[in-house]
């Protein structure tokens, strides 16, 4: 569960990346893909829709690098996300094969504060990465981000 520095760096455009997709209307969630060679690879964020709630940005990061990367280059790739994969996305993340994780906040933080919100629960049980996909290596969250994620929540789910 260790955050380095050079993580909180490329978490904080994961919030950037969030705060876009809030401000195109769409849940606010950010994800990039780092090579092994410390690149950004590829970048997204939600484009959650009401007719397609699965526009994760963690799924296009996905689809992106099983498109464009060899196996072995995916896992030697991490996954830096604004909050930890939901199942849908950690499941389509190990079926990928792809490498670390890393997020600013926790699945846990996030169902806390809706509750706290009186706010509609996710349609899915919000496991921890670890339980949906035990091997991979997963590192979060960043106490750092906790209030900057908190607000971009607050503003699309509290009512």
């Amino acid at each position: 569960m260790v955050v380095s520095q050079v993580d909180v760096h490329r978490l904080r455009r994961c919030v950037e990346l969030a705060r876009i997709a809030l401000e195109q209307g769409h849940a606010p969630f950010g994800a990039m893909l780092v090579g092994s060679d410390g690149r950004i690879l590829y970048e997204d964020f939600n484009r959650t829709t009401d007719n397609d709630l699965t526009l994760h940005a963690e799924l296009g990061v996905t689809r992106w690098a099983v498109a464009n990367l060899a196996p072995v280059q995916r896992i030697r790739a991490t996954v830096y996300t604004s909050c930890e994969q939901c199942p849908m996305c950690a499941a389509a993340h190990a079926w990928a094969g792809l490498g670390r994780i890393v997020y600013a906040t926790s699945c846990a933080q996030l169902t806390g504060w809706l509750a706290e919100w009186d706010a509609p629960a996710p349609p899915v049980a919000m496991l921890p990465i670890g339980t949906v996909v035990p091997r991979v290596v997963a590192d979060g969250p960043a106490p750092e981000l906790e209030d900057e994620m908190r607000t971009l929540y607050e503003a699309r789910y509290r009512r």
